[in-house]
Order: structure tokens, then C-alpha cells, then sequence
């Protein structure tokens, strides 16, 4: 915490960037974490950093699984990395369908701003990490940094997101020395 009393923050994306992307995850028997991703969380906590994720679930609106379903999987994920020893600190989901015209869906940046205000985040100081530059996008209206991980849809995306001024790293772990060096 800075002496304003505001906090850095990660937001990051769920799959791609914290679990294998396995089209529409919706059971708990489909998360993979990404390894290392454990170790960079609790690396993270270290920093000073809240761990948040905001995630895109547009299989909810399309009525591919219910929004059970997502919390059962998220609730797997945070079991696994528990058992690991690392946790998130905040989780925001997007149920909408890509075309819903909605401020939640990234590049849309409401469920950032609510985890601003709820959690006394200082965007400045932040990140926004994703496989997909929809996860970037945020960062340039937020003030923020971005990390392009090249996990899950990453690689596709290199170019572009080298374009909007985003740092590039293989994965979560290796991005680490680039987050921690701006808290």
C-alpha cells in the first residue's frame, strides 16, 4: 500500500493466462492450471500486488452452461491453487454475448473500474495481463501497464499488442520481473 492509501492490482484473465483454454471451461474437471502460474501468484502477493481476475463467459449468455457452472469451476480453480498455496484476492465475470453492447465485456473496462473502487486500487501502479489483446485494451483507458502472455491465444497476438505498447513474456512467470519491477 503507497502512503495514498491505494493499492497495485493484476488484473488478469482467467483461461489462457491462468488455465489452459479449452474452448467454453465450464466443469471443474477442465481446469489445468498453466504451470507455474501457483508459484507467480504467490510472487505476486509478495510484490504487493492484488491477484484480480476478469474474465470474458460469454458461454453463459450463448446458454452453453449456466452461471453455476462458472462458479463451480471457478471455485475449482481457486482449490487448486490453494492447494498449491497461492489465491486470488478478487474475481469480476462478463456473462454477456460479444455483441450485447455491454461496459463489462473486455475491452470494456466496468468490471475493472468496479474492482477499482471495491478494492482501493491505484490503476497507475497496475497491470492488466491477458493471452488476447482484449485483456490489454483496458490498461491504455485504465492508465495501466500491459503484459501479453504468449500462453493460450498469446502467440497470435504478439505483433499487435507490441503495437499498444504492451510488454510481451512467455508465459505468467516469465512476466514476472516485468510486474514486479513497477509496483
Amino acid at each position: 500500500m503507497t502512503p495514498s492509501g491505494l493499492q497495485a492490482a493484476v488484473f488478469l484473465d482467467r483461461d489462457g493466462t491462468l488455465i489452459e483454454d479449452r474452448g467454453y471451461v465450464s466443469r471443474p474437471d477442465q481446469v489445468r492450471l498453466l504451470p507455474g502460474v501457483a508459484d507467480a501468484l504467490v510472487a505476486l502477493e509478495r510484490a504487493g500486488f492484488l491477484r484480480i481476475v476478469i474474465t470474458n463467459q460469454s458461454g453463459i449468455g450463448r446458454g452453453h452452461y449456466p452461471a453455476s457452472a462458472f462458479l463451480e469451476t471457478q471455485l475449482a480453480l481457486e482449490g487448486q491453487l490453494r492447494d498449491a498455496g497461492a489465491n486470488i484476492d478478487g474475481v469480476y465475470h462478463c456473462p454477456h454475448l460479444p455483441d450485447a453492447g455491454c461496459l463489462c465485456r473486455k475491452p470494456g473496462t466496468a468490471l475493472h473500474r468496479e474492482a477499482i473502487a471495491s478494492w482501493g486500487i491505484d490503476p497507475s501502479r497496475s497491470w492488466c495481463v491477458g493471452d488476447q489483446l482484449r485483456d490489454l485494451q483496458p490498461a491504455g483507458e485504465l492508465g495501466s501497464r500491459a503484459l501479453l502472455v504468449r500462453t493460450g491465444q498469446g502467440g497470435k497476438h504478439v505483433e499487435a499488442a507490441l503495437a499498444l505498447g504492451a510488454h510481451v513474456a512467455a508465459d505468467l512467470p516469465a512476466g514476472l520481473s516485468l510486474l514486479s519491477g513497477y509496483t
